[in-house]
């Protein structure tokens, strides 16, 4: 997770790096020019708080169609000095996925610059992950020499070769040239190592081992933030626990909880709360509020109480709530995924807070906006509106549309029909099942959703299932 720089809400360079449908609505009537600048912006600079899991490729390519630009800014992007230095993903990641997008709409222009990155780039991968999912055989042969070629005919050369093929996220390209005499003796022995690699990794757990004591377990979860690489293993061994752990180690298992190291308290807390242990939620508050508790420990503890289901957890959840610190956040969480009706004032109150304090980017968002929908909190239509239109998580804007759906009369005739044209499919599902037809853009964008070979299942399953109510 990073934070981009993100242009005000209200502009069209805001609202494309957001990937609002009302950004390819208002670029669509902008300048060609200055429409196009602004998608370059968003495509060659990565807007996403979390590129990983937000989407925003499909979303530009469209544009990219929509407008009928160019590729030229993202060729000289790819292809400048930094990619030689600067090789995470992320840097390029987004502007290949649109590459990707963009040859599967038939551009050639796509494809052809997509095997070039792939035979020269740093993150080749991934552009060979984009070609096997949309090039034809003989394309994907040409890339051979230049793919291998990374791969020195050494014994170093060939652990990484193995590496590749067995890390692989579309095999196809590995595998019609393993079918290739000039390349076929090679990679099979790439693909065996691999294989023997994944084998003896298997064979060499790390974890307890059957027989463990309580105390065994607890040392082994401690040891793991003394690894070079700081593990946390509170999570494996609060598992762990509920294997080795009886009635009588619940001493042992008390005293651990209150003055344990971090990461074997960690484990109990979370151990004792899955069990709904009577003292699970004293010992939770404890952990959280003692001034002398670690960051880490007390996000553990808030976490073990995250994961609580009993009536017991959302009842002193009732307690904690008016509290203005980290374990108030974690009570208004919890009724907002738990609570009833009549918890809807305190959900709405942590909302407009944590909105006011924090932003409309704020983590502690996601479930409280979930809870003011799933409690049906008309009042909270106004927040929602400002974290729609505001917040920079495409994922988020998304759940404060199925928020208002839940609590906005006026949501179908509004941001509804925005959101047929969001980045987020998830979106486009929700808008395609709510937004009003009376206008005409609305019944176009369904049936060119319903037309798009690009377009997800579950968005052309809504939009046929509401042409099928109406017709």
């Amino acid at each position: 997770m990073f934070d981009p720089d993100i242009a005000p809400s209200g502009t069209l360079l805001g609202l494309l790096q957001r990937g609002r449908g009302d950004g390819t609505l208002h670029a669509l009537a902008a300048p060609r020019a200055e429409a196009l600048a602004a998608l370059n912006d968003s495509v060659l600079r990565d807007p996403r708080r979390d590129w990983q899991v937000e989407n925003r490729s499909l979303y530009y390519a469209r544009l990219y169609m929509q407008l009928d630009g160019g590729l030229e800014e993202i060729e000289r992007h790819l292809f400048h000095p930094d990619d030689l230095v600067d090789t995470g993903e992320e840097r390029t990641g987004l502007a290949l996925a649109v590459l990707g997008h963009l040859a599967a709409y038939g551009k050639d222009a796509a494809r052809l610059l997509l095997r070039s990155y792939a035979a020269a780039g740093s993150n080749w991968r991934w552009a060979l992950d984009e070609l096997a999912l949309r090039d034809d055989d003989a394309g994907l042969m040409t890339l051979a020499p230049a793919v291998l070629a990374r791969f020195p005919e050494t014994e170093e050369g060939d652990a990484e070769l193995a590496t590749a093929v067995r890390d692989a996220f579309e095999p196809r390209p590995w595998r019609l040239w393993a079918d290739d005499p000039r390349y076929g003796t090679r990679l099979a022995a790439a693909g065996e190592q691999g294989s023997f690699d994944r084998w003896q990794r298997q064979m060499r757990p790390r974890g307890p081992r059957p027989g463990w004591s309580v105390t065994e377990v607890l040392r082994w979860a401690e040891e793991g933030l003394e690894q070079p690489s700081g593990e946390h293993r509170h999570i494996a061994g609060a598992r762990c626990l509920a294997a080795v752990a009886g009635p009588e180690d619940r001493p042992e298992l008390l005293r651990a909880a209150r003055s344990a190291p971090d990461a074997a308290r960690a484990a109990v807390l979370h151990h004792l709360a899955e069990r709904g242990d009577p003292d699970a939620l004293d010992l939770i508050e404890d952990a959280v509020v003692d001034p002398f508790s670690s960051e880490r420990l007390a996000s553990a503890a808030l976490a073990a109480f995250a994961r609580m289901r009993s009536v017991a957890a959302v009842a002193r959840a009732r307690v904690w709530a008016p509290r203005a610190d980290l374990l108030g956040a974690a009570a208004a969480a919890m009724l907002a995924r738990r609570g009833g009706r009549r918890d809807a004032g305190p959900v709405l109150a942590a909302l407009r807070r944590t909105v006011r304090e924090e932003g409309p980017d704020a983590d502690g968002l996601w479930e409280l906006v979930d809870g003011t929908g799933r409690l049906g909190v008309g009042c909270a239509a106004p927040v929602l509106r400002h974290i729609y239109r505001e917040t920079s998580s495409s994922h988020l804007r998304g759940r404060a549309a199925g928020a208002l759906a839940a609590t906005d009369p006026g949501f179908a005739a509004g941001f509804a029909v925005e959101c047929l044209w969001d980045c987020e499919e998830t979106t486009r599902e929700l808008a395609a099942r709510h937004a009003a037809t009376g206008d005409d853009r609305v019944v176009e964008q369904l049936r060119r959703l319903a037309a798009d070979p690009a377009e997800e299942a579950e968005v052309q399953t809504a939009v046929r299932s509401r042409f099928g109510l109406e017709s």
